[in-house]
């Protein structure tokens, strides 16, 4: 018979034939992208609903910008710990996967509430505040995004915003003899025109140029930069070419 508190082989429920390391149930699919696949699991010990990101290592090891971008990307989710910044809980691989066990956030994109209607101004003055404070928690750490965008915040079930998707991100350790970037890097509506020049940039004012345009699309419902043609595009940018036809509260 087994001591009292150990729970003999007979007792120990096997783990559900779709579980990783037996810790946690993968489910459905949530969305995909070119190198990772994201699903909703759940922590089999507490019950916790959680996001597995899933890379497919036979994809990634052969571009070593991309490995490298993963590995950063690990480093830096594990030293931010912030409310409006999504959690990193563990890294897990086998021969064949890496696998980002993550917070869930429920309330989807900030990009599908701005496309579906325009947003109050309190609404878009709460987001715009937790994105500058996450932001500004980042710096300090040494962390700059470098590609924020609608498409990278998202909502919890509480309304509140996390900030995610740090694969682009550079640290301190990246910042060259001049004391700036030099990787060409973002999404081109929400790049810095100093980006453009290729003549090197300060991470943090360039995350903020793009706090910047994620507060016109909040408040106005449309980029303030926008063409189909990615040089005419650029050239507004640089120009600072923009028109700001909505009136809103002082």
């Amino acid at each position: 018979m087994p001591e009292v508190g150990i729970a003999s082989s007979s007792t120990i429920p096997p783990p559900p034939p779709n579980s990783l390391f037996g810790k946690y149930e993968i489910g459905k699919l949530l969305g995909c992208g070119a190198f990772a696949k994201v699903y909703h699991a759940r922590d089999i010990a507490t019950g916790q609903s959680l996001a597995v990101k899933v890379f497919n290592k036979q994809k990634i090891t052969s571009n070593t910008s991309l490995m490298s971008n993963i590995e950063r990307e690990i480093d830096i989710m594990r030293r931010l710990r912030h409310p409006n910044i999504v959690k990193l809980y563990e890294v897990l691989a086998t021969k064949t996967k890496i696998y980002f066990v993550m917070e869930l956030v429920k309330g989807g994109e900030l990009f599908a509430k701005v496309a579906k209607t325009r947003l109050s101004e309190s609404q878009s003055r709460k987001y715009f505040q937790q994105l500058i404070s996450a932001i500004e928690y980042c710096h300090s750490r040494g962390v700059y995004h470098r590609d924020l965008k609608p498409e990278n915040l998202l909502i919890d079930e509480n309304g509140n915003l996390k900030v995610s998707d740090f694969g682009l991100s550079a640290v301190t350790a990246q910042i060259k003899d001049d004391g700036l970037l030099h990787t060409l890097c973002g999404t081109p509506a929400y790049v810095a025109p100093e980006i453009l020049t290729k003549r090197g940039y300060n991470g943090s004012k360039a995350d903020l140029w793009s706090c910047g345009v994620i507060l016109f699309v909040l408040t106005a419902g449309y980029l303030p930069f926008n063409d189909p043609n990615l040089m005419m595009l650029y050239k507004k940018i640089y120009r600072g070419d923009y028109q700001f036809a909505v009136k809103v509260e002082k």
